[in-house]
């Protein structure tokens, strides 16, 4: 949506064998040189790197990712790992981490499955079956209950109106219907909001919005904080903050990863990484326009070691 800025594009002077050569020298011998490997693959694209795969074991016969990993460890090791998978590849690899063993992480199901556009959802079943053999929407579907698992159904569906038009008529029908299923009536109709909340395009929502705040003197997510509860208002207002602004969606989620005690590291990665060559650059101006600090500095506060020096590469 809009124009939005990455903080990583391919790599002008590409020169595979000699990253290649500079990974192998980097591992070998004492110690590892981590910086060297931060320059190179900080400052690649997701082709590039695809292809310094490619390359170090058709030269070295050697798989890069075994020997990174047996050269580095914890969260730097995480993310130099996450940055070396294709972005899909890494994304349904989160997705199935979310619903694997006892409990499921529905915050992460939700920042991916909220955020995707039709094309993600299609790619995303596809490579989850490749990668797991296994159905992405039999996971979900055994994974959650209730208005969620309705919710996540719909989006797996992949079928949001992903034009630029809006249709002020059918924006007054939704947002009346939206009223009547939430604070018009007693107890909430929570198929009328995931309808239209997964089927819509951003700015026909946007527009809904506007005309429900006009309606009941409720702006929408103050509505769905009144209304819903627990997994499935998360979905509500992730869906609505995504249709207003993607880019402060992923600055809020960063922040929450950081606020308080402890840090959300897997979120750090997983949102640095999945979106350095779409939009990280717009997403470090919403959060300087948000937080009034950078999100540089705030990584810079969090993180330590090597692990903040990867990701202030990313972040550039």
């Amino acid at each position: 949506m809009g124009n939005c800025q990455p903080t990583i594009v391919p790599y002008e002077d590409f020169d595979v064998v000699a990253d290649i050569k500079a990974i192998r020298k980097a591992c070998k011998g004492f110690g590892t040189d981590e910086q060297a490997i931060i320059d190179i693959l900080a400052n690649r694209s997701s082709d590039q790197r695809q292809e310094i795969k490619r390359a170090y074991f058709e030269k070295y016969d050697d798989e890069l990712v075994d020997v990174l990993k047996s050269e580095l460890s914890g969260n730097f090791e995480k993310a130099i790992l996450a940055m070396l998978d294709p972005p899909v590849i890494y994304a349904v690899k989160e997705l199935r981490k979310a619903m694997k063993g006892p409990g499921t992480d529905e915050d992460v199901l939700v920042e991916i499955l909220c955020t995707a556009t039709n094309a993600d959802v299609a790619l995303f079943k596809e490579c989850y079956f490749q990668v797991h053999e296994r159905d992405l929407e039999a996971d979900i579907e055994g994974d959650t209950s209730g208005d969620v698992r309705n919710l996540l159904t719909a989006l797996l569906q992949g079928v949001r109106d992903e034009s630029y038009e809006v249709d002020e008529d059918l924006a007054e029908q939704d947002a009346t219907a939206l009223f009547e299923a939430g604070e018009g009536c007693f107890g909430t109709d929570e198929s009328t909001f995931s309808h239209i909340l997964a089927s819509r395009n951003y700015l026909q929502l946007q527009a809904t919005f506007k005309i429900y705040e006009q309606l009941s003197g409720t702006e929408i997510l103050d509505a769905i904080e009144n209304e819903t509860s627990g997994t499935l208002k998360k979905c509500y207002t992730a869906l609505v903050r995504v249709a207003k602004n993607p880019q402060l969606y992923f600055a809020r989620r960063l922040n929450d990863a950081m606020k308080g005690a402890g840090t959300d590291e897997d979120t750090l990665i997983r949102i640095i990484v999945c979106r350095s060559e779409f939009d990280l650059e717009t997403i470090k101006d919403m959060y300087l326009e948000k937080y009034d600090v950078s999100l540089k500095d705030a990584l810079k506060d969090e993180c330590s070691g090597d692990f903040k020096r990867l990701l202030l590469s990313v972040c550039h």
